[in-house]
């Protein structure tokens, strides 16, 4: 990093001993980083607020022995074929499937089509994880 620069923050004793111990357990060496990796998850955050271009993943477990889940989810994914990056396909058992779908675009777009993914009918489970193109971030 070039253009290190130092800061003081104001903070409880408690607040601070919990967060010492989150970030030890979590296996920071030190505070900084921890702190660093707290403002990019923020400024990543704006970044879907600011519908700008933006990347994240959604997750879906299903049975895929469930009569035409299989091909509603894929039907939906070729709706925004444009959007989707890649998905991989994972079975984790003889009736239980995952997907993980990575889609780039507009914030609000690609929350869109989570929002169709996630609440098809009969998917178990579904979750999107908002990333970012990296653009901006140091």
């Amino acid at each position: 990093m070039s253009n290190l620069v130092r800061f003081g923050v104001s903070i409880g004793s408690e607040l601070l001993q919990s967060f010492d111990t989150l970030i030890e357990s979590k296996g920071y060496v030190n505070r900084s980083e921890a702190i660093r990796d707290l403002i990019r998850d923020y400024l990543v955050e704006y970044e879907w607020e600011q519908d700008v271009e933006t990347v994240g993943t959604v997750t879906i477990v299903y049975d895929h022995h469930v009569r035409e889940l299989p091909e509603i989810l894929t039907r939906i994914q070729h709706e925004y074929y444009k959007m989707i990056v890649s998905s991989i396909h994972v079975h984790i058992d003889e009736h239980n499937c995952m997907e993980v779908i990575i889609i780039r675009g507009i914030g609000s777009k690609v929350k869109e089509i989570a929002d169709k993914l996630i609440s098809t009918k009969e998917v178990k489970h579904g979750k999107l994880t908002m990333a970012t193109t990296g653009k901006g971030l140091a």
